[in-house]
């Protein structure tokens, strides 16, 4: 897993924030899922690295980067971090909240965006009908109310086999390394501290407007709405594209990590 001496750091408007960077070319820039941070990419950086220029921030609040002291949003802090780097539009990809983040920032800031890969996510206004899913985000959230890190803990994990597996059929090592990272974050705040984070809004209405590729990428054994909101979204944009990737559920790079390192690879390879 990444150091502490191999992240880099830049002053936003709330602190500092941090990312990790490899590789050279063309900048591409993976945004990672909710109450984690970058390394949930360690086995694809590597890959991905030997042909472009790769960074991976910690998004605010998560992993390296300050905690929110005012109102932000993820997508203001993401374009503050392209405009930093200077490397032009960039292809962005993002996994599940990180997916969220990338949406936001092509409806916000279009003119940083060169493509995107948007994985187990579509919009911030998602419809979420699934009765698996609504359990456990309402007891993730009584959890962190309550300072159950335990409780959290637990439930949090069922993202990992998602509705349709147990934990036991995964490969061990992903919930260890997400338990650590998702750990290392909740230390970071409090129970009950105030969200800062300013949601986008008027998301749908606006999607047909963009106009650079996107590929959505999903994992077969995750919900059935996350998958089709995933569609959605592909099937809205003017080019758009979706893949399954079968046996993975809602952590395709850390799962699967050399097919979902082909599939962003061939739609590199395209743009």
């Amino acid at each position: 897993m990444t150091a502490a001496s191999d992240m880099t750091y830049f002053p936003s408007a709330d602190g500092d924030l941090a990312y990790h960077e490899a590789g050279s070319g063309d900048l591409v820039v993976l945004v990672h899922s909710g109450f984690v941070d970058h390394r949930v990419y360690d086995a694809v950086i590597p890959a991905l690295a030997r042909t472009h220029r790769i960074v991976a921030p910690d998004v605010r609040g998560h992993g390296a980067s300050a905690n929110a002291t005012r109102p932000f949003r993820w997508a203001d802090d993401l374009a503050a971090l392209l405009r930093h780097l200077d490397a032009g539009p960039a292809v962005l990809v993002g996994v599940s909240m990180g997916g969220l983040i990338v949406s936001d920032t092509l409806l916000e800031h279009p003119e940083l965006v060169r493509a995107a890969v948007v994985a187990g996510a579509s919009t911030g206004e998602f419809e979420d009908t699934d009765p698996w899913h609504r359990a456990i985000q309402a007891e993730i959230a009584r959890c962190l109310a309550a300072g159950d890190l335990e409780g959290w803990l637990k439930v949090f994990l069922s993202f990992v086999p998602g509705p349709h597996r147990t934990l036991d059929e995964v490969d061990q090592d992903i919930p260890r390394r997400l338990s650590e990272m998702a750990l290392n974050t909740l230390s970071k705040h409090t129970p009950g501290e105030k969200d800062w984070l300013v949601r986008v809004t008027d998301t749908w209405s606006r999607v047909p407007k963009i106009d650079v590729p996107v590929l959505t990428v999903n994992g077969a054994l995750d919900t059935a709405d996350v998958i089709a909101a995933g569609r959605r979204l592909a099937d809205t944009v003017r080019d758009g594209r979706s893949v399954l990737m079968e046996g993975t559920a809602h952590y395709p790079m850390m799962e699967k990590p050399e097919e979902f390192t082909a599939v962003v690879t061939d739609f590199l390879r395209g743009l």
